[in-house]
């Protein structure tokens, strides 16, 4: 028990060293990358800094794999340069149960990602979004999926318009059925309500179908002075691929909201792989980052007499990130349809388990 809190503070050392340094010099860099897209707007250090932080959760969420593998690395190699791991093994301990320690803290540090860094990253990340808008003069548009339907807001030149449907029909084109939209001016003053049993986004427009217009000026009484059309067209700025690309921004969703998103995406009418997929590949990240440790020990929980120490980290680094590849190819499989949701999200951390057990016990049995 003693050792395995050596370990583990060994360990933690490692890690907290190793993501200090990484966190720097990516605050650095991105620092730089905001300066860069704001060159235009007249906006203090101070603004530009703290939108870099608004960032740094998120980034750090993706980093976890790279830091837990070269913490690993740090430590083996930190206790093979001082025959620490001989002396281990020379007191009847073998070096699989010297992995306890670094392989709890990996689950640890993993359920910390999912339960307080995940919602963190994406409230920090929807209002970076918010506040880039904003400083640069420019109207989003929003997106919304609940229980009462999609809504839409969208920008044209007559002003902010308010799309509602209570349906979805998600294929090449987007149809909305139950349509209601309310236009408002400059000044935010409403000015007419649409009503319609369909809508379909065309190239630039929606198309509507069985439509009734209100018009909601002062001095007008609204249903008197209403009209009714078989076909209307209403510009708009949206696109099928833009609102799509709103709903899978997954940086801004936390995975505590992504099952009712689900549920509520599958009664809107659209695909739900997409969030199936990411939620499980968030409860998946601690078996990740045990693989990770697994892997970084696998090639370096080894006597430095022995020689290559350089090519075993670079092979364990290459490795790490191949499997990380395979986890982001597979799940892009999963959200594709072409293999199913439990195997994209959870057969490549187990594959890199069985695999780096398998090389762990080689090493250790022969």
């Amino acid at each position: 028990m003693i050792l395995d809190r050596y370990f583990a503070r060994r360990f933690t050392q490692s890690f907290l060293v190793i993501g200090c340094i990484f966190l720097t010099l990516m605050i650095l860099i991105d620092l730089i990358e905001q300066v860069r897209r704001f060159d235009e707007v007249d906006l203090s250090f101070g603004r530009l800094l703290y939108l870099t932080l608004l960032n740094t959760p998120a980034a750090i969420g993706e980093m976890l794999p790279l830091l837990i593998i070269l913490s690993t690395i740090a430590l083996f190699i930190g206790l093979a340069r001082s025959s620490e791991l001989v002396v281990t093994r020379s007191i009847g301990r073998s070096g699989i149960r010297v992995l306890l320690a670094p392989v709890t803290l990996a689950l640890l540090i993993g359920a910390l990602a999912v339960a307080v860094l995940n919602p963190f990253a994406a409230a920090t990340s929807e209002e970076f979004q918010r506040l880039s808008d904003s400083y640069r003069n420019r109207t989003s548009s929003a997106l919304s999926i609940s229980s009462e339907g999609l809504w839409l807001r969208q920008a044209t030149e007559e002003g902010q318009s308010v799309v509602h449907a209570r349906r979805t029909s998600n294929g090449n084109t987007l149809l909305l059925k139950d349509v209601t939209i309310i236009t408002f001016d400059a000044i935010g003053q409403p000015t007419r309500q649409i009503s319609a049993k369909q809508a379909k986004l065309e190239d630039g427009f929606w198309v509507l179908q069985d439509a009734k217009i209100w018009p909601l000026m002062n001095g007008i009484n609204p249903e008197a002075g209403s009209k009714e059309h078989d076909r209307l067209e209403i510009p708009t700025t949206l696109t099928r691929q833009r609102i799509l690309d709103r709903l899978a921004n997954q940086d801004s969703m936390s995975v505590y909201d992504l099952p009712q998103l689900i549920r509520d995406l599958r009664e809107a009418g659209f695909s739900t792989k997409q969030y199936e997929v990411w939620f499980q590949v968030q409860l998946a990240r601690p078996l990740f980052l045990v693989a990770m440790v697994l892997i970084g020990a696998a090639f370096t929980m080894r006597h430095v007499r022995f020689g290559g120490t350089g090519i075993a980290v670079l092979t364990a680094v290459l490795l790490g990130f191949a499997i990380y590849f395979v986890r982001n190819f597979a799940q892009i499989l999963g959200e594709n349809g072409q293999l199913p949701i439990f195997v994209a999200a959870w057969a490549p951390p187990f594959a890199a388990i069985l695999l780096s057990l398998g090389l762990l016990l080689h090493a250790e049995d022969g």
